[in-house]
């Protein structure tokens, strides 16, 4: 399915001399993608479709749909078009690990491990968990991918007590806690969007600088007790968050 003619109809719409026109045809396309206006699996216009409509030549339309391209929102399939990337939903207000999410959209989840190791917390572990200082965390880090394409960096602390044993550990971190018969009953997470620093972008496969989202997530316990604190960057061309609303009362 194409873009719809009405949103066809806001590219081009406002454009000046002040940057250059590729620039200004990749935000238009940009801005209806990340907006949602247009979905994963559409294809956009073809470049002569795009030419006659903006008046701009086809290495202009050609070098603002490779930019797009880099930043993995479009990808090309030879002799069909050029089509939005998928990109992942994630239900805001649900306490899943990243594996239980990806198994429940269907497709493959694995890990990249860049640090599993128990140390003594640093003062500022410590505090993150409420842990008197030196008490043993595990220091966790790896690359999420989703059939085998990087999606996030994870860089997650724990007590050491509710996971002793990190052989246990092999992907999906909830499952091994709750083999500890430590299971998160509730928890808290800001999102934030960011650009990507130069070793993110390596370990992402994305361009430096490219759009990201820093998820801070703190887990706990029935009792109130902390149980993980997770800083994550997870890619912002391939993930978005949603979240259901409700009237905070009836008179709103």
């Amino acid at each position: 399915m194409a873009i719809k003619d009405v949103l066809l109809n806001e590219i081009g719409a406002g454009w000046d001399k002040s940057s250059p026109l590729y620039q200004q045809l990749a935000n238009d396309l940009r801005k209806l993608i990340l907006d949602g206006q247009i979905s994963s699996g559409e294809s956009i216009p073809s470049e002569r479709v795009l030419c006659e409509k903006t008046s701009a030549s086809r290495v202009t339309i050609r070098k603002a749909i490779d930019q797009l391209i880099i930043e993995g929102l479009l990808f090309r399939r030879q002799g069909s078009g050029t089509f939005i990337s998928e990109r992942i939903e994630h239900k805001g207000e649900d306490l899943s690990g990243f594996t239980d999410e990806m198994r429940t959209l269907g497709v493959d989840p694995s890990s990249i491990w860049l640090m599993k190791m128990i140390a003594e917390a640093t003062s500022e572990e410590a505090s993150t968990l409420k842990l008197s200082t030196g008490t043993q965390v595990c220091r966790l880090s790896r690359v999420r991918l989703s059939n085998k394409m990087p999606m996030g960096i994870e860089n997650t602390i724990i007590p050491a007590q509710f996971l002793p044993d990190l052989e246990t550990l092999t992907d999906s971190l909830y499952h091994a806690l709750q083999a500890n018969n430590r299971s998160p009953s509730h928890g808290e997470q800001k999102v934030t969007a960011s650009i990507a620093s130069p070793t993110e972008a390596g370990l992402l496969s994305i361009q430096e600088g490219g759009p990201v989202l820093r998820i801070e997530r703190y887990t706990f316990l029935p009792d109130n007790t902390p149980l993980e604190y997770t800083r994550s960057v997870y890619r912002g061309d391939k993930y978005v968050f949603t979240s259901k609303l409700q009237p905070f009362n009836q008179g709103w």
